[in-house]
């Protein structure tokens, strides 16, 4: 049950209230972003909501029990505040989200809390972007432990795999540019799908500190999975590390690691739990 000053609920009662929404949003770089519905800008504590942004919230869903709540964020991309290079670059993946009302014309009334929770997918559409919110039920949708995979659960690297990624990171620098997602060093000499599942960070140029998955290495050309939020030029310094498909194959053959497996590639699968006498001699 909300806990709101006797003030503020006094103006709930009312028939008429002046009532503003205002949503708060905190990158996990501690990078702050306020607006507000109001039309004119509102300030709470050392917090300015920005009016006229451009950002709307739809309308709000909430069921009863641990179901998720549904609720996203419409707005506008401009230079002032939301640009799409720092979405498409994900300095808004994770970032906490507080929605209230304030009366706009008693700030001292407090506020009225309507949703926290995080962002989750962003897509981007004709200068607009649609943010979806998680709120915390959200949470309890995520699996607890782990299940049987043919795959490894590892992450390259990790405390569970043990590798060691400086034996299998490179650096490199781009000698020619064919897309906003691919680019060349000539000087490169491993095979082909060497670092295909790997990760590539930029460590000079316009995308300096930026990672983004490889899809495909052939031909001393590196394919990434998503383009790059900045032009790539001629000259950007890189580090490659090599990929894992997560195959037992790759794990023992391209690692050396089938000790620190964590997948279980010789448990039977539902092929073999429905097989019959007749697929069987078929």
């Amino acid at each position: 049950m909300l806990n709101l000053t006797t003030a503020m609920n006094n103006h709930l009662a009312q028939e008429v209230t002046t009532l503003a929404t205002c949503w708060k949003i905190t990158r996990t770089d501690s990078v702050i972003y306020c607006f507000t519905d109001h039309d004119t800008d509102i300030t709470i504590g050392s917090d300015t909501y920005l009016a006229s942004s451009g950002i709307t919230p739809t309308a709000m869903s909430s069921q009863l029990g641990l179901s998720v709540d549904n609720l996203e964020l419409d707005g506008l991309l401009n230079g002032d505040s939301l640009q799409e290079n720092d979405i498409l670059s994900g300095k808004f993946d994770h970032a906490a989200v507080s929605i209230f009302m304030v009366n706009y014309q008693a700030l001292s009334d407090g506020t009225l809390p309507l949703k926290s929770g995080w962002l989750g997918e962003v897509t981007l559409q004709g200068g607009m972007f649609i943010a979806e919110i998680r709120g915390l039920s959200a949470m309890l949708q995520q699996n607890i432990g782990q299940l049987y995979t043919a795959n490894c659960r590892a992450k390259l690297g990790d405390a569970r795999c043990t590798v060691n990624l400086s034996s299998y990171t490179v650096s490199g620098s781009v000698t020619a540019v064919s897309t906003s997602y691919s680019f060349t060093d000539s000087t490169r000499t491993e095979l082909n799908n060497y670092f295909a599942q790997g990760l590539l960070t930029f460590t000079s140029g316009a995308n300096a500190g930026l990672s983004m998955e490889v899809r495909e290495f052939s031909a001393n050309e590196f394919i990434l999975f998503l383009p790059m939020p900045y032009a790539i030029a001629l000259g950007d310094s890189y580090t490659a590390i090599a990929g894992c498909d997560k195959a037992f194959s790759t794990c023992a053959g391209k690692f050396s690691n089938a000790v620190n497996f964590r997948g279980e590639p010789h448990v039977p699968g539902t092929d073999k739990i429905l097989e019959t006498a007749a697929t069987r001699s078929s």
